[in-house]
């Protein structure tokens, strides 16, 4: 087998897959045809500033836009306008973010073109509070969805019964013009309608399926909320609108090509490589268990797969919050799959999510091995005192094991790759 530096290797991975959702080569392959009137771009996301810089150079015409992203995550455009806003609790920023993205689609006749650009991190980044509801009710609903451990679907289909911006509103209010909408997804199963609450592409999501999720979760949302989301008032537009009739919705990166490519690069460095599946969800302590145990069964008895080999996966996990610490639900995820890893030889784990960023910190992961844990003890840390806690951060700091490469300018959910040898 080829001599490898795990930590290395693991990070070769990671780049492969983050290099397959490069902006300005997806969206070099999906350019919509030039209008007769104006070009506008908007957008929203994590990735949308490298988005519309990518777009900017490809584009052999007149543009002028406006698009929403994370603090920090900004990119240098000459005609597009960046508005840096706060993620994942809204605030202000994102809310005049909003405001400036429904009066820049107004006006607009069936010559014009709107190029939307999203990507994962969009909800957060544009709250827009229907009538009668304020930006303290949006980012409490916000709070309660992260807090509820309810998978990505549910939270965007509450999201966009509380909005004036989400659920195909926002291409709504751009009709008569053209909307192709160019989406980087983040989102288990792909549904575009679901990246970043789908401002531009409505789903079939109802009221009535977002009261269900809120009794299911348990979740507690301020009166006012339940009030509207219980009305009439908060139903979305239908896809069948015939506002979106000539619309366009192009997915140009997602989890399962970026693991793909992955997988080729482990290949290309001696490894095989086998993916598990790019739409996992569940509760993430949980999720890191189950891979702990397959990763063992390799281990010790060759099977389902034979070592040396790579095991990669995606999709969006949750995490349960149980306390307010650091953490994130990759770092969640890792931690479990270290408690359960824990003594075995020739194991190393990175989890970490695409966009540079897990949770609230500026880490994107961690690395884990079969013998963090013990070092984590000689630290003086109780690795399954933090998972309760949901300390992962924490732990993982204190052994220096965090991940953090910065924002990539892309956002196709997490990457988790085990390697065993």
């Amino acid at each position: 087998m080829t001599v490898l530096e795990p930590k290395s290797f693991l990070i070769s991975i990671f780049d492969a897959a983050v290099a397959a959702a490069d902006p300005e080569r997806t969206i070099r392959d999906h350019l919509p045809a030039k209008p007769r009137g104006r070009t506008i771009v908007i957008g929203a996301g994590k990735g949308s500033a490298q988005m519309a810089a990518a777009f900017e150079k490809v584009w052999d015409g007149p543009i002028e836009g406006l698009v929403a992203t994370r603090y920090g995550y900004g990119a240098k455009c000459e005609r597009i306008e960046i508005i840096e806003a706060a993620h994942p609790v809204p605030d202000a920023a994102g809310l005049e973010a909003s405001r400036r993205l429904l009066e820049k689609v107004q006006g607009l006749t069936s010559d014009d073109l709107v190029v939307a650009l999203i990507s994962g991190g969009g909800s957060a980044l544009l709250p827009s509070p229907a009538a009668g509801l304020t930006l303290a009710d949006e980012i409490a609903v916000n709070e309660a969805l992260l807090a509820s451990g309810a998978p990505i679907a549910a939270m965007n289909t509450i999201r966009k019964h509380v909005s004036t911006i989400k659920g195909g509103r926002l291409a709504a209010a751009a009709y008569p013009a053209k909307v192709v909408s160019l989406v980087v997804s983040d989102i288990p199963g792909d549904n575009p309608a679901l990246v970043a609450s789908g401002p531009t592409v409505p789903d079939t999501g109802s009221r009535e399926d977002a009261l269900a999720s809120i009794a299911a979760y348990g979740m507690k949302l301020p009166d006012a909320v339940m009030e509207h989301i219980n009305s009439a008032e908060a139903d979305a537009p239908s896809p069948g609108d015939e506002r979106f009739a000539g619309n366009e919705v192009h997915l140009i990166a997602s989890a399962g090509v970026s693991l793909e490519a992955a997988a080729a690069e482990a290949r290309r460095q001696g490894i095989e490589a086998v993916i598990l599946s790019d739409s996992i969800e569940g509760e993430a302590r949980e999720v890191g268990g189950v891979h702990a145990a397959i990763a063992r069964e390799v281990a010790t008895r060759n099977r389902p797969f034979s070592k040396p080999v790579l095991i990669l996966s995606g999709g969006e996990t949750t995490v349960t919050l149980r306390a307010k610490s650091k953490g994130g639900r990759n770092s969640e995820f890792l931690l479990a799959f270290a408690i359960g890893i824990s003594g075995a030889d020739n194991i190393h784990a990175l989890a970490a999510d695409t966009d540079g960023i897990d949770g609230s910190e500026d880490n994107a992961g961690a690395f884990a091995d079969g013998s963090t844990v013990a070092r984590m003890r000689s630290a003086a840390v109780d690795a399954k005192a933090m998972l309760a806690g949901n300390n992962a951060w924490t732990a993982f700091s204190a052994v220096d094991d965090l991940f953090v490469p910065g924002p990539t300018g892309t956002n196709v959910n997490d990457l988790r790759a085990i390697l065993i040898r």
